[in-house]
């Protein structure tokens, strides 16, 4: 990744990132428009990739070079490739060991120069995982960044048209992350999916920093019933116990094919955008003093 040189000046008492005082605030529109660069083979294996592009654009805002950013759903390792592009150290866990050893593979072919971390485990243990000596894994992390499952997204039929789930499963391509029944994307039970979530990100909240921010990416979805779910609004009230919820952007997705989902008979929204939720580990006082 080439260095741009920037206009204007870091702010002296910007403790939180490397950027000048334009380019804080253009990133705090409250939405964006984002095209990935298209998948390489190796990454066609992954039924939902999380885009490099994406993740490098938070941890441009809430990390400085140097710092450690966490991923509790790795998946085939996009968080540690945008950290190693940026000069940070990566730590993640994936549950799949398919996609945990894929993930090793395109960071080692990086010649890594960073510090990072790749681990294959269940995050529903994450603080047996980090406690355990032989993973040497910090004691904080300065900023969490991940895309959980959208609960059994993956796994629900989308009607009788040729879906981009269905033509991955005539390409013998994965389809959902895997058929164990401990993998959170095969809860059936929506209350119990996002129980075993705040759980995780409990979790996340131990070995994130006093002061560090969460960025959690999810995207309401419609059931095969029809019924329309809130999964990102209904996840802010679940962490609402502990983190302070700062706000959201959203994620546009302008070159998506659309679908036709309900003609034409009924209305049925093509949803091309994401739910960027962020997260702050201290409470509301505590963001006013350091403004």
């Amino acid at each position: 990744m080439q260095n741009k040189k920037k206009k204007g000046n870091i702010h002296g008492r910007n403790k939180l990132n490397n950027l000048t005082g334009s380019e804080w605030i253009k990133f705090t529109k409250s939405w964006f428009i984002l095209r990935p660069r298209q998948r390489a083979d190796q990454e066609y294996t992954h039924p939902a990739k999380f885009p490099e592009e994406l993740v490098e654009r938070y941890v441009s805002f809430f990390t400085k070079k140097g710092q450690t950013v966490f991923d509790p759903f790795l998946g085939i390792g996009s968080t540690i490739v945008a950290c190693e592009n940026l000069g940070r150290d990566g730590v993640g866990i994936e549950y799949s060991k398919k996609y945990a050893t894929l993930a090793r593979k395109r960071i080692k072919k990086m010649s890594p120069s960073g510090n990072h971390s790749i681990l294959q485990g269940n995050s529903t243990n994450l603080l047996q995982i980090w406690g355990d000596e032989k993973n040497k894994l910090p004691k904080k992390v300065d900023f969490i960044i991940t895309s959980p499952p959208y609960w059994n997204m993956l796994g629900e039929s989308r009607g009788n048209v040729l879906s981009t789930q269905k033509k991955r499963e005539m390409e013998g391509l994965d389809t959902k992350y895997s058929n164990n029944k401990n993998d959170l994307g095969n809860i059936r039970d929506y209350k119990e999916f996002l129980r075993a979530l705040g759980v995780i990100f409990d979790q996340c909240y131990d070995v994130l920093k006093s002061g560090g921010y969460m960025v959690v990416v999810l995207q309401n979805l419609r059931t095969r019933e029809g019924r329309m779910c809130t999964l990102a609004w209904d996840i802010v009230k679940e962490l609402e116990g502990k983190y302070h919820f700062v706000g959201e952007q959203l994620w546009l997705q302008d070159n998506k094919q659309l679908g036709i989902w309900g003609y034409p008979s009924v209305f049925v929204s093509n949803i091309h955008h994401h739910y960027c939720l962020v997260f702050y580990r201290n409470n509301l006082k505590s963001i006013k003093e350091s403004v």
